[in-house]
């Protein structure tokens, strides 16, 4: 699958709006980041690794459903 021409490796579902990314592997990931997803869109493409972070089904996108 790809999104902007960005070949997406894994696709998470969330129920939270900021998601933390590290890579997963442990120490073969990547610095951990946080990502935003925007209402709009409902889904986020990490820049380190292409995982796709996308708001399960019934999920609004509101500040309430953030981690930290």
């Amino acid at each position: 699958m790809t999104q902007k021409g960005i070949t997406i490796t894994e696709t998470i579902e969330t129920d939270r709006i900021d998601v933390a990314c590290d890579g997963g592997n442990g120490p073969l990931g990547h610095p951990r980041v946080w990502l935003h997803i925007r209402p709009e869109t409902r889904d986020i493409v990490c820049p380190y690794c292409s995982r796709q972070y996308v708001l399960k089904q019934g999920v609004e996108a509101t500040a309430a459903t953030t981690q930290h």
